[in-house]
C-alpha cells in the first residue's frame, strides 16, 4: 500500500511545473471564452441536399440560400469559416421524398454549427420544393441560319448530324420541348458548300442534354 501511494505521488510531482503551466493556460482560455460577450449576427448559407432519389428531379425554382440568425461568443461569430471555426451549413435529407410538393423546416436538425454557436432563426424558416419523375426524350435539332442573302447566296440544302438530341429533366418540362435549336450558323460569307460545328440548346433551365450538345451542320448555298 505504501509503495502504491509513493508511486502515485511520484506521478503528481513528475513534470509538476509543466502540468501547472498547462492548467494555467487552459484556465486562461476558459476565462477568456466565458467572459466573451455573446452577440447575434445574420449570415447567408448555401443549401445542400443529400439522398435525392435517382428517379426524381426538382421541378420548381430551387431556393439556394437561407439567412441564419446566430447567437454565440463574438470571437466565434467573427471567425466563422476561419481560424478553425466551422462555417454554418444546412443539409436537407431528401431520401424520403415522393413526386409532388415537399416542405422542409430549417431547424436545428438540418443546421450544423460550430461549438458554442446557436441558431436563433432561419429566414425563411421553411423551403418548399416540387419533385417530378425524371424523363428522357429524343427531340429534333433545328438549325438557325443568319446572314442569308448578304452576299447574294441563300441556303439550297443543309444537313445536321446528329439529327436528334437526347434530353433529360423533370417530365413536365421535358415533354414541353419541341426541338433543340443550334447557335446561329452564319452563312453570309459562304458561296459553295461549308461545314460548321455549333452547340445546340433548349429553352428550359430545368432540361439538360444527356448526349453531347454539339452538332455538325453541312450547308450548300445557291445564287438567289
Amino acid at each position: 500500500m505504501r509503495r502504491a501511494l509513493k508511486w502515485m505521488g511520484g506521478l503528481v510531482v513528475r513534470n509538476f511545473v509543466w502540468k501547472l503551466l498547462s492548467l494555467a493556460i487552459a484556465f486562461t482560455i476558459w476565462a477568456l471564452v466565458a467572459t466573451e460577450p455573446e452577440i447575434n449576427t445574420v449570415t447567408p448559407v448555401q443549401l445542400e441536399y443529400r439522398n435525392v432519389p435517382d428517379d426524381l428531379e426538382i421541378s420548381s425554382e430551387p431556393v439556394s440560400t437561407v439567412r441564419l440568425e446566430l447567437r454565440g461568443p463574438s470571437g466565434a461569430l467573427r471567425d466563422l469559416g476561419a481560424n478553425g471555426v466551422a462555417r454554418p451549413s444546412i443539409v436537407l435529407d431528401m431520401g424520403s421524398v415522393q413526386p409532388g410538393q415537399r416542405t422542409f423546416t430549417i431547424g436545428d436538425g438540418a443546421v450544423k454549427l460550430a461549438r458554442g454557436v446557436h441558431l436563433v432563426r432561419a429566414i425563411p424558416s421553411e423551403v418548399r420544393f416540387e419533385f417530378e419523375r425524371r424523363a428522357t426524350r429524343n427531340v429534333p435539332v433545328s438549325v438557325r441560319f443568319v446572314g442569308q442573302g448578304d452576299n447574294g447566296y441563300v441556303v439550297a440544302r443543309y444537313d445536321v448530324s446528329p439529327k436528334l438530341a437526347r434530353i433529360v429533366g423533370p417530365s413536365s418540362h421535358v415533354y414541353r420541348i419541341v426541338a433543340a435549336t443550334t447557335d446561329p450558323v452564319d452563312v453570309s460569307a459562304v458561296v459553295g458548300s461549308s461545314e460548321f460545328r455549333v452547340n445546340a440548346f433548349v429553352n428550359d433551365d430545368f432540361v439538360r442534354f444527356q448526349s453531347p450538345s454539339q452538332v455538325t451542320v453541312s450547308v450548300t448555298m445557291k445564287k438567289k
